[in-house]
């Protein structure tokens, strides 16, 4: 018999991530309509809703997983129901009894691994600056104008890492001061709050915090959509603000500044996909695009959906450790947009999305040669 969580409990849970939570729900099912999981399988956040809203929940299932926290039903919301809020409640009662499905069973390695090392991979913490080997990159000292964060993925991860480095790159030939914390960064602990672990982020954060205040850092620059979230959006409810900036925000202004001269065409037909964690939680759509159009002979083109209605790859919520299987990934359902808009360039500005879609188009019947995936630090470096 499955375990039935106590009535009271949940709805405490979920009223201390955003007040009435679920309660607020009349049913009228416009989530439904918008979850992306809706185009890979059956799935209903109105369900889940009505469960919890009368504490039925079973905390063992599945579903309480599967949101990827992309941010689409809360936009079409008519109730204010905070879906992402109270659905993280719910995976806090699940990780308070270490309760995981089969699927989130991953889960627990990647909270052990943040716990030891400082990231999710398990990776030893003195190697997190290995990705910067003969690039000559400083670690950060006071007066510096901004610290590069280049999270996890970017600092382990041997696809990622050159998204990094082309980072670097960029940066140098702009001619910005900067520096990285190496060893001393540990993951900024989004995605595993997202899966209920509020205990370990809140550990994660402070050791973060303390580094950051510690080295007198004032202005951050992230690669990941994650990373800018946490910085801006909840580190400060430790009481601390720094001055956060999206790679791609700042690639933007350092081009129309004239410190970037990118004298080099890209003549390719490139789409852009939308981070859910860039776009529809932070508003940035407008500048990564405006730095593509700068390019000489880029083609920018547009998928159906983008902008405030992207398409989730299906790697956020911690859903990026999780197992998805195939015929459920979302990653190859966008893939398809994209070459079906008849580009030759997938371009991001995530690692998440990178990893998704980097799996999705060697998945592809072509074995991936019909389209190319590509952070858009990559594409400015090569028509720099």
């Amino acid at each position: 018999m499955e375990m039935v969580t106590p009535f009271k409990e949940i709805i405490d849970a979920i009223k201390a991530a955003g007040g009435d939570g679920f309660k607020r729900c009349y049913q009228c099912g416009l989530c439904d309509t918008v979850c992306p999981w809706n185009k890979v399988t059956q799935f209903s956040m109105r369900k889940l809703v009505r469960e919890a809203t009368f504490g039925l929940t079973e905390i063992e299932s599945e579903d309480i997983w599967r949101c990827t926290t992309c941010g689409k039903c809360p936009q079409v919301c008519p109730r204010d129901v905070k879906q992402i809020e109270s659905g993280v409640a719910l995976r806090r009662i699940a990780t308070e009894y270490d309760v995981f499905p089969h699927s989130v069973q991953p889960i627990r390695a990647v909270a052990a691994n943040l716990r030891a090392e400082g990231n999710p991979f398990g990776e030893e913490r003195a190697k997190r600056a290995k990705w910067a080997e003969g690039l000559s990159v400083p670690i950060f000292a006071e007066g510096m104008e901004y610290l590069y964060s280049p999270c996890c993925y970017l600092s382990y991860d041997p696809r990622a890492r050159k998204i990094a480095r082309a980072t670097v790159e960029i940066l140098n030939k702009a001619g910005v001061e900067f520096g990285i914390l190496g060893p001393e960064e540990s993951c900024c602990g989004e995605s595993i709050r997202k899966t209920g672990d509020e205990a370990l982020f809140k550990s994660l954060a402070r050791q973060n915090i303390r580094a950051l205040v510690e080295r007198g850092v004032k202005k951050i620059v992230v690669s990941s959509p994650h990373c800018y979230h946490t910085y801006t959006r909840e580190y400060p409810e430790f009481m601390v603000h720094f001055e956060v900036v999206h790679i791609s925000q700042l690639l933007f202004r350092l081009i129309n500044e004239g410190r970037l001269k990118l004298g080099t065409e890209y003549a390719k037909k490139v789409t852009y996909h939308d981070p859910c964690y860039l776009g529809r939680h932070n508003g940035v759509y407008d500048e990564p695009r405006e730095a593509l159009k700068k390019i000489d002979g880029l083609d920018l083109c547009e998928m159906p959906e983008s902008r405030e209605n992207s398409f989730c790859c299906g790697g956020g919520g911690g859903r990026i450790w999780m197992e998805t299987p195939k015929g459920e990934r979302f990653s190859d359902l966008r893939l398809a947009q994209a070459v079906n808009a008849g580009a030759e360039v997938l371009a991001t500005a995530c690692p998440y999305c990178i990893t998704n879609f980097e799996d999705s188009r060697i998945n592809r019947p072509d074995g991936g040669a019909s389209i190319e995936i590509k952070d858009i630090t990559e594409i400015i470096r090569d028509a720099l």
